[in-house]
């Protein structure tokens, strides 16, 4: 029940980066931007033709094919239950959401659509999508470096 839950999260999630980006690209792009806070937090449209940090620019197909064979490793693991603690589920299930909600876009449009800005840092700007996957790969660490450790320590404890 746990893993159809989550499934259904990522559901929402990528729909709603779907019309986050949507509206971005038919308002937000008209504006020279939207301060949420002034000198903080900005929302302003741009184009993003590569991955993270804008590397691999106008590598199109590239990120198409590395970004779909990652999500159906990450499905092939969900649905074959292969994982079952909860916040690994969540983990991949944030991962696939956002990799999903970037892949529509570089099919669709070429690429991907870009509207946060965290001014302080001059951070590039960036989606929901992204954060999804960064947040479910801060998870995956923590799952794999904090309890996978407990619990392989706990299963060997049990086997003696």
């Amino acid at each position: 029940m746990f893993l159809y839950l989550s499934l259904l999260g990522a559901g929402v999630l990528i729909g709603l980066d779907q019309l986050i980006k949507w509206w971005a690209a038919s308002y937000l792009s008209t504006v020279p931007d939207i301060r949420l806070i002034d000198g903080v937090l900005h929302l302003l449209y741009r184009e993003n033709y590569g991955a993270a940090f804008s590397i691999l620019q106008n590598r199109t197909g590239l990120l198409v094919g590395v970004t779909t064979a990652v999500l159906i490793a990450v499905l092939v693991l969900l649905v074959s239950r292969r994982v079952s603690h909860p916040l690994m589920i969540v983990s991949l299930c944030l991962i696939f959401a956002g990799g999903v909600g970037n892949l529509i876009d570089r099919v669709l449009r070429g690429f991907v659509v870009d509207y946060i800005y965290f001014v302080p840092i001059n951070f590039p700007v960036f989606n929901l999508a992204d954060c999804c996957v960064v947040s479910g790969t801060f998870l995956l660490v923590v799952y794999l470096l904090l309890i996978e450790p407990r619990q392989e320590r706990r299963k060997k404890q049990l086997d003696r």
